[in-house]
């Protein structure tokens, strides 16, 4: 009798656990795009920048929480993905931070050196050469009296 009530009870959490999973991706699939539609809207409305953008990515932030929640079935795992997810988002966070003195801050500043200096140095080097160039052709330039005729055999 033990096993028949053990039976029983399993077969009563299989059917509970089937029922958890269940999702409807057609409604998942309307939201995402209700979410891409609202994306266009918010950048062809003049907004202003900052809004737009505090906009756009409060929508792509739930298209991504949609998609990973029911697609990937994180709705329905254990507290184990946090232990996966920590190291991903320190790593997430922590190489933007770690790049932005190298790239971010100096990548669309006018005072980067292809901007300033070597902006000079070539102009300098261009103009100097246009000038070698003209003194040079200047120099080969022969008089019509300075060529000797060539000698016929």
């Amino acid at each position: 009798m033990s096993h028949d009530a053990h039976a029983s009870q399993v077969a009563h959490s299989d059917d509970h656990a089937h029922d958890t999973h269940h999702v409807n991706y057609l409604a998942i699939f309307f939201v995402l795009c209700v979410c891409t539609a609202l994306s266009v809207i918010f950048d062809v409305v003049q907004f202003s920048k900052p809004i737009t953008i505090v906009l756009v990515m409060a929508v792509a932030i739930t298209k991504a929480l949609c998609v990973m929640m029911f697609f990937m079935h994180l709705k329905f795992e254990g507290n184990w993905k946090f232990v996966l997810l920590a190291p991903t988002t320190i790593l997430a966070i922590g190489l933007p931070l770690a790049l932005f003195p190298d790239v971010g801050a100096s990548y669309y500043e006018p005072t980067a050196p292809q901007v300033t200096r070597w902006a000079k140095e070539i102009s300098d080097y261009k103009d100097y050469h246009e000038e070698h160039l003209k003194h040079a052709e200047a120099e080969a330039q022969i008089a019509p009296g300075d060529v000797e005729p060539a000698h016929a055999e």
